[in-house]
């Protein structure tokens, strides 16, 4: 007889949807509402981005981190210029080509990235590498906060490579698919970590806190953002029900709800991270800043534990990685470690 299937530390998109926003959904199903974003959920959606970020910001809802990333990376760069990101970094290693794809060509230069972060001396480097005009003109820094390896860059770490990009003339991308992990586990504003740090555009992560098919859009710099409307729409990803999709952030960014399940995420990470710390031959491979655990396993270890039906996964980062989400309990760690004890 097989193991039942454990997807807990999987992905933190394994997890459902958090209560409140399947009760925003179901509040957004009432009566009528003009279509294509004109609704007055979006409208008020929207002013919340403003409240919460402490500045006037333009804000669009897509359905999915890809499409957030390359839209807005498209919206940056032209076809000649290229964007510097991490090695690891999503819109490089997992997004298909779509950067490229919608922003007709720009190319992805692939910056040295201790623990996940940009080293500023190799984003120097290659931003003053070369002038000439058969090099694809340097144009974009792409920073992905949480990172793909679990760590989490400080405010003037940010505000660093904020100051480096803009005396080289680039705008800056923030991929913050779980950006409010990172916030969750830092002590500052959002906006220490965003547009008072030199953030042009930030990609919000919805979906891996636990809403359902939407992502913010948020232009910081609102110069850059007067036609994203019509590419969001020739992109596909004008929602027509704008509503539902928008209405969910309404209540995660209202009473600390985002910080709730954020920090759930990032609390039991820690937990799980210093209980397989303490196994033989275990080697815990990053700082856990958010809700990401990289652990180097034992190949007994990591046999049993998916003869006993986890789900998990060994790419980024050369060991297995182990996600924490919003619905991650206690009780999920301490299964998952148990197992893990007695392959030990």
């Amino acid at each position: 007889m097989s193991a039942e299937i454990k997807y807990h530390f999987a992905s933190d998109n394994t997890s459902g949807i958090c209560p409140e926003a399947w009760q925003a959904l179901g509040e957004a199903n009432e009566g009528y509402q003009p279509s294509y974003g004109a609704d007055s959920t979006t409208a008020e959606a929207c002013e919340t981005f403003r409240r919460f970020f402490e500045t006037d910001c333009d804000v669009y809802f897509v359905f999915n981190g890809t499409a957030a990333n390359s839209l807005s990376l498209a919206t940056l760069c032209q076809s000649y210029h290229s964007i510097i990101t991490a090695q690891e970094a999503h819109v490089e290693t997992d997004e298909c080509g779509a950067p490229e794809f919608f922003s007709h060509g720009s190319k992805i230069l692939l910056a040295r990235s201790p623990l996940g972060k940009l080293d500023p001396a190799d984003v120097e480097r290659i931003a003053t590498s070369r002038s000439d005009v058969h090099f694809p003109k340097p144009r974009a820094l792409s920073i992905s906060q949480s990172t793909e390896l679990g760590t989490v860059y400080r405010p003037g770490e940010i505000k660093g490579l904020g100051a480096l990009a803009k005396q080289h003339g680039l705008a800056i991308h923030m991929d913050g698919a779980r950006f409010f992990n990172a916030l969750a586990g830092l002590n500052c504003a959002p906006a220490d970590i965003t547009w008072r740090a030199g953030v042009d555009v930030l990609c919000c992560g919805g979906t891996k806190l636990g809403m359902a098919v939407t992502e913010a859009v948020v232009f910081f710099n609102k110069e850059l953002s007067q036609e994203f409307a019509y590419r969001c729409k020739q992109a596909g990803q004008l929602c027509s029900k704008m509503r539902f999709i928008s209405a969910q952030w309404l209540r995660i960014l209202s009473d600390e709800t985002w910080r709730r399940h954020a920090q759930n995420g990032n609390t039991l990470a820690k937990r799980l991270s210093d209980a397989l710390g303490h196994l033989p031959g275990v080697q815990i491979l990053y700082p856990v800043d958010a809700n990401a655990v990289f652990a180097k396993l034992p190949d007994k270890m990591k046999d049993g534990l998916k003869e006993r039906g986890w789900v998990f996964y060994s790419f980024i980062g050369g060991g297995s990685r182990l996600m924490c989400s919003w619905r991650t309990t206690a009780a999920d760690v301490d299964a998952f470690v148990a197992d893990a004890t007695a392959f030990a």
